[in-house]
């Protein structure tokens, strides 16, 4: 599982929202600048974004985009699915619940249980997290794993 920009820059686009935008729509060009996405990546995400009902659009002068419900209730998970973000950790992507297996066999491969048990736990993270939370500076470190950016600092240093 790798996140890929989509979905990064799609909770970028939404926070931003969520922060500049409760009075006026904010348009997509404001969004580019403020946040140093290309706005031509923000337009495609934008379409998406909008069909999943997580976004409206206002036209004519002072248009631009609006979230479409409060963001407390903007799940990160949802933002995710709108832009297709994967955020399954599984090589088998759902076969093997089809009696396909993981690999060439019918059966789960050695580490399913263990990729799955990943995918699961990102995904309720990622069901428990709302724009609010982002916006609101409510993520706090992971108990776990206080300052991460120092441990894959490590990690690299020692490969």
């Amino acid at each position: 599982m790798k996140l890929s920009t989509k979905g990064r820059y799609a909770v970028t686009a939404l926070a931003d929202i969520a922060l500049n935008g409760a009075d006026t729509p904010v348009t997509l060009a404001e969004i580019s600048e403020r946040q140093d996405i290309s706005l031509a990546y923000l337009e495609q995400l934008f379409v998406r974004l909008r069909r999943a009902g997580l976004v409206e659009s206002v036209r004519g002068p002072g248009g631009g985009y609006k979230l479409a419900r409060p963001a407390s209730e903007l799940r990160i998970a949802e933002v995710m699915v709108a832009v297709d973000e994967r955020l399954n950790a599984m090589g088998c992507d759902g076969r093997w619940e089809e009696g396909m297996g993981c690999g060439r066999s019918k059966e789960a491969c050695l580490t399913h249980n263990l990729w799955e048990q990943l995918s699961a736990h990102v995904h309720v993270f990622l069901s428990q997290t709302t724009i609010a939370d982002v916006t609101g500076n409510k993520m706090s470190p992971c108990p776990a794993v206080p300052n991460f950016a120092a441990l894959l600092e490590d990690e690299e240093a020692t490969a």
